[in-house]
């Protein structure tokens, strides 16, 4: 059985259990690199209408009142990262209590990922000072404590920074040409100590590892080859 069917068998058991207990959507984060397959991973299982699925909210990141933040952010960190990572807890924190019908939320990254990867990063390069960091982590601390972010499984789309890499420059989108490898291998060193390794911070669930390097078309294939009965509604305990 090929972990992404492990997952899905996993996903429908643990819903039931889930569902029996509470009201709230079974949430699962799908975390990764830049580059790792995250969308083509989502976009399979928007056909299934009892899950709702949420993309990263890069358009907001790009339009935030006529103001591309993420252009900002990338073009001069020093400047723009406590303003972007500011944005991106309140847009990711928006995807995790958006009320849905549905029984399964996915969402793609979280405000986990935003503090334990990405604001790690800035933490740890210096681009971030030590007050501005003190500040996203005092509301990142006060909203995983007090707000409904809790999540039940993690899917982390596991890649070589080399991989990703080539991937980023293929699909070249603007924002993201003053990457370098060497800052994909940096996020990849934190995605690893965080959900593979599991020995920098908590970790808010159980997790998935998918192989992640394979060609995309690959992963989509295997997507493809997973049975819609595994979410059958009538297995949903409402």
């Amino acid at each position: 059985m090929s972990s992404l069917r492990r997952f899905l068998k996993n996903l429908a058991d643990n819903l039931i259990l889930t569902r029996s207990k509470d009201s709230r959507p079974f949430t699962v984060i799908v975390e990764g690199n830049i580059g790792s397959g995250k969308t083509t991973f989502l976009n399979y299982f928007k056909k299934f209408k009892e899950i709702c699925v949420l993309s990263e909210p890069i358009e907001l990141w790009r339009d935030c009142k006529g103001h591309n933040l993420l252009s900002y952010m990338y073009a001069d960190p020093r400047q723009w990262s406590l303003t972007f990572q500011s944005y991106v807890q309140l847009t990711m924190l928006n995807h995790h209590t958006l009320p849905t019908d549905c029984p399964i939320k996915m969402i793609e990254r979280s405000i986990y990922s935003a503090r334990y990867c990405f604001v790690e990063k800035m933490m740890r390069d210096g681009i971030l000072s030590e007050p501005s960091a003190a500040v996203i982590d005092a509301w990142f601390q006060w909203l995983t404590r007090n707000t409904a972010v809790k999540v039940d499984h993690i899917v982390y789309l596991r890649s070589q920074p080399e991989v990703v890499y080539q991937r980023m420059l293929e699909r070249n989108r603007p924002e993201e040409k003053p990457i370098s490898l060497e800052f994909l291998q940096s996020l990849h060193q934190l995605h690893e100590e965080w959900l593979y390794d599991k020995v920098s911070h908590h970790c808010p669930a159980t997790v998935s590892i998918i192989d992640a390097n394979l060609d995309l078309e690959l992963v989509k294939q295997e997507c493809e080859k997973i049975n819609e009965k595994t979410l059958n509604p009538r297995k949903i305990i409402i």
